[in-house]
């Protein structure tokens, strides 16, 4: 008690000593302190913090509290994609615990900050952080339980999936998540949650069975099918709009670590892109089949589909399932074969981490339909950007599009073009590239996947479809001044 007392003390002294001007006159002619902490508003303006107040909320945290300046101010304000990493909030409150974001969100509230959430901090248009407002960072509350007997797994709101990768498959069981092994959790759900066992077994929100949310006003509560359930069906879809949840709590379902699959490779082809939209149409639900277009990869520097495969099932069906794939004539190398599933979910890890340029546009396809099959390989010839499929359909399509926030039960694939990059002399271009390709995609897409786009207002509230009147009527109840802002937008009218 004596440690924690000291801490606290120790650190609301460090934070008074870097405010501008803290323990000198100020020279406005008034002869009063400059004790003050310049921020941005929730609308964008300037704001003066008083000293007092940020000390006084430093010394009461749990965690810690963090301003430009202070050491590990540099680290903790840290966000996956680069293009963003060069924002600088105003002050960054890293949570211990669910009283620490209460605290947290109340002092936003009051003094109408803006405030962000960072939790992997993976949001690709970089709404985990701002310049100059306040980030509420959950990182540190990272822990996972596991009642395997009951197959259910309670995890902290800072979480990251490869947290609950682990330990779920300690037991053989598991929940859908990304493919990402340090994306947030968070962030993840509460868009919906699209992974590689989806087909088989619904995105994460089919499998959230409750979760703990501090709402706009301070409170604390539960939400589930009894408690506060309009709550819980706008947080399944809806994203970060209502709240900071802090804990969730997800169905866990028998699994196998070791997996059927592995990487094939494939020209980027018409006779290639018919082949697969034929095999999505006959294939169970334990397959996952995700191409991914990378340009360059070809002996004369074509782009290749590296088609990743995991089969959630039974080994023996799965090689019977999958033979087509390794007969197609167009097979340029690869296998399958059985192989760990943490192997598989970390793969990526290295290709998408953290500080690079990320630039994505992304959408819906309910069906790969030859004028979509045109597009793609004109512009895989172009080999400027990569493109790739999320797998979807399965247990996912036997959800009713009202049943939670998220609508778009009929998409076959989730479809991505993107780009990522070191140099961020070339991202202008790139940029364009990108935006030049998914506008001729566009067309045949139903929709997109709220977790990873930045659209206007309008398109972001058409996305919600007929559950959008729905979610203004919760967010009027549970944000009615429209705190959480910097996320796939719902606004209270």
């Amino acid at each position: 008690m004596y440690r924690r007392t000291f801490c606290k003390a120790a650190l609301s002294t460090a934070v008074a000593a870097t405010l501008p001007g803290c323990g000198s006159k100020s020279k406005s002619g008034l002869g009063s302190p400059s004790t003050v902490v310049n921020a941005v508003s929730s609308s964008g303006g300037e704001l003066s913090i008083e000293a007092a107040a940020v000390s006084e909320l430093a010394e009461s945290l749990d965690g810690r509290l963090l301003l430009q300046g202070d050491e590990g101010y540099a680290t903790a304000k840290q966000v996956w994609n680069g293009m963003f990493d060069n924002k600088k909030p105003a002050m960054v409150v890293r949570c211990f615990s669910t009283d620490d974001v209460v605290k947290a969100i109340n002092f936003g509230r009051e003094r109408d900050l803006l405030l962000s959430v960072k939790c992997g901090g993976h949001s690709f248009p970089g709404k985990s952080t701002s310049d100059g407002g306040m980030m509420i960072d959950l990182s540190s509350m990272h822990s996972v339980d596991v009642d395997a007997q009951g197959k259910t797994m309670r995890a902290d709101g800072g979480s990251l999936l490869g947290h609950l990768d682990v330990a779920a498959t300690k037991h053989n069981l598991m929940t859908t998540t990304g493919i990402v092994s340090h994306t947030g959790t968070g962030g993840f759900t509460l868009g919906g949650g699209v992974g590689r066992t989806d087909r088989k077994m619904g995105l994460a929100i089919d499998n959230l069975v409750g979760a703990t949310v501090v709402t706009a006003a301070g409170d604390v509560v539960r939400a589930n099918e009894t408690e506060n359930a309009d709550l819980f069906w706008g947080l399944r879809g809806g994203g970060g709009n209502f709240g900071i949840a802090t804990e969730f709590v997800y169905r866990l379902h028998p699994f196998n670590p070791m997996v059927y699959g592995g990487n094939l490779s494939y020209a980027v082809n018409k006779d290639f892109l018919n082949f697969f939209a034929e095999l999505h149409d006959t294939l169970p639900y334990e397959a996952n089949i995700e191409p991914q277009l990378l340009p360059g990869l070809g002996d004369n520097g074509e782009t290749l589909a590296v088609v990743g495969v995991t089969w959630c099932g039974d080994h023996v069906a799965g090689e019977k399932a999958l033979a087509p794939m390794l007969a197609f004539p167009g097979l340029l190398s690869g296998k399958l074969a059985p192989l760990a599933y943490h192997d598989v979910q970390t793969g990526a890890d290295g290709l998408l981490g953290h500080g690079k340029q990320y630039y994505l546009k992304s959408g819906f396809l309910n069906e790969l339909s030859p004028g979509a099959i045109d597009v793609i390989v004109e512009f895989a010839n172009r080999g400027v950007v990569n493109s790739w499929f999320q797998h979807m359909g399965g247990v996912t399509a036997t959800v009713a599009p009202d049943a939670t926030a998220f609508t778009h039960r009929s998409a076959a694939f989730n479809f991505g073009v993107m780009y990522i990059g070191e140099d961020p002399s070339q991202n202008d271009a790139k940029i364009a590239a990108v935006r030049e390709y998914y506008k001729e995609m566009e067309p045949y897409m139903a929709g997109f996947y709220t977790n990873l786009n930045e659209e206007s207002d309008q398109k972001t509230w058409g996305n919600y479809g007929p559950n959008y009147p729905r979610l203004v009527d919760l967010k009027k109840k549970y944000d009615p001044s429209n705190l959480f802002r910097l996320n796939a937008n719902i606004r209270p009218s």
